[in-house]
């Protein structure tokens, strides 16, 4: 080979290496598919067209610029997002509006929304204003005056009181079921107007996690939604849509931002019900299977399985107005980031700290569901998993009963110097509170026995500091009760 043709070849293989290193892959954008930690972290980021921003920014707007008239009227027909101009936020999934007005969507809170649809394996999530705003946003989309809900008993007490007080109010009954197991007493209180089954999957305060797939079984058979708090059990430890529920609801407050820094709810769609099967049935959810105008079909046929989360968007929260900030979207889909590292290390300090409680001579009893004395272990270790030890990781909210009663629990929590001592769950730092003289203060006394919400209970929620020094704090306290019986 001469010189030349040597020198030609070294040159046009040269440029294909140059070529090949100098080809830079396109950012991924679609998440699906990828682990859970993969997708905390990076599940509905977009693209920064204008600085090369790598974290989403907080969009102080109310409104977004119509590119021209016609994009003005297919906004407001309720068209999918588009790829360009202010539509460019949003991405294309058809589940998410293109933005109009920050009440209906903002930017931040999107990445938020759709970083929580992916960890909950939903078809698309809305962000509202705080958890008890998502609780009646999700069930306003399906009930109205003279219709009815029915819940599992042992729920957070201000989600009864908003059931009892504004629900009530609304013209909207809802009925408690105490025995889940028992076929009879669901028969009894699901009516015809009955909308939706409510329940979730560790109740606050005594941790008696729920057997979602009885309840689901339920709903199926009289063709209802199932709608699930899963405020306490995050989807890092259990994900409610794989186990058949519809509808996930959370206080965004707690676990998922993680710090106790901002309020805020959030609502996921399942996708997985069949809303004209339960139509077919005799059960009518008019804002998803009929149409809200002339001219423009129902929600259902334009939106398929992401119909409930954009029903629920445009039709009450647009609505009524419980729009989340977009500072505390900002912080939430910040908080998300880190879950499953918070979530462990709360799981692991509340197993410690339970299986602790149980040996110290002042406790009563530990209402954590992950212990082996616990009636629900079974259900904890099928439905959340166990650590080496064979405990249940049932989150980090869980009940504790002193002696001495109401007297004892005064004692116990006045003697805290570490633990806070507030309303609150979901934190960096860990609280207590006393449950019968703030959260169930106002329930009727067999409500509270029934519920076992007694005197001497508290409700404690363990932060992420060190187990010794959290132990430490906790037998001080212990100490007080145990002097106080010693004086009596």
């Amino acid at each position: 080979m001469s010189s030349g043709a040597s020198s030609l070849a070294s040159t046009g293989t040269s440029s294909l290496a140059s070529t090949v290193a100098g080809t830079v892959a396109q950012p991924n954008y679609d998440w699906q598919g990828f682990g859970f930690e993969i997708r905390q972290v990076h599940a509905g980021d977009y693209p920064d067209l204008n600085n090369g921003l790598r974290v989403p920014p907080i969009a102080l707007s109310t409104g977004y610029v119509f590119d021209d008239f016609d994009d003005q009227v297919e906004r407001f027909a309720g068209q999918p997002a588009r790829p360009t101009g202010a539509g460019a936020f949003f991405g294309e999934a058809e589940a998410t509006p293109s933005p109009i007005y920050s009440r209906q969507g903002n930017p931040t809170n999107a990445v938020a929304e759709a970083r929580l649809a992916s960890l909950e394996g939903g078809t698309a999530a809305v962000a509202v204003s705080s958890g008890q705003a998502a609780i009646s946003s999700a069930l306003f989309a399906l009930a109205q005056h003279g219709d009815h809900i029915v819940s599992t008993a042992s729920i957070y007490g201000g989600t009864r009181i908003l059931f009892g007080r504004s629900f009530k109010r609304f013209g909207i009954d809802v009925d408690y079921v105490w025995n889940i197991d028992d076929d009879d007493e669901w028969q009894q209180l699901i009516r015809p107007e009955t909308k939706a089954i409510y329940t979730e999957t560790i109740p606050n305060p005594r941790n008696d996690v729920v057997d979602l797939r009885r309840v689901v079984e339920v709903a199926k058979r009289y063709h209802l939604p199932v709608i699930v708090d899963n405020t306490v059990g995050t989807p890092a430890l259990i994900r409610p849509i794989e186990h058949g529920v519809n509808i996930v609801v959370h206080s965004t407050t707690k676990f998922l931002s993680g710090h106790g820094a901002s309020v805020g709810g959030a609502i996921v769609d399942g996708g997985n019900f069949d809303w004209e099967a339960a139509e077919r049935a005799g059960r009518s959810y008019p804002l998803i299977t009929k149409a809200p105008r002339p001219g423009l079909a129902s929600m259902l046929d334009r939106f398929g399985d992401a119909a409930y989360a954009r029903a629920t968007r445009e039709a009450v929260v647009n609505d009524i107005g419980p729009s989340l900030s977009p500072l505390n979207g900002f912080l939430l889909h910040q908080g998300m980031e880190t879950l499953s590292l918070r979530m462990d290390r709360h799981v692991a300090s509340s197993i410690a700290i339970a299986r602790w409680l149980e040996r110290q001579p002042e406790v009563v009893s530990v209402d954590y569901a992950g212990l082996p004395s616990n009636a629900l272990y079974d259900i904890a270790a099928r439905d959340y998993g166990v650590d080496a030890d064979g405990f249940g990781r049932t989150g980090s909210v869980f009940g504790l009963t002193v002696r001495g009663g109401i007297d004892g629990a005064r004692a116990f929590v006045n003697g805290l110097r570490l633990f806070s001592r507030m309303t609150g769950i979901g934190d960096t730092r860990s609280m207590v509170l006393h449950p019968l003289t703030s959260t169930h203060a106002t329930f009727a006394a067999e409500v509270n026995e029934r519920l076992g919400i007694s005197p001497g209970l508290l409700r404690l929620t363990l932060g992420l500091e060190s187990v010794n020094d959290l132990i430490a704090d906790l037998r001080g306290a212990l100490d007080r009760v145990a002097a106080l019986e010693r004086s009596l």
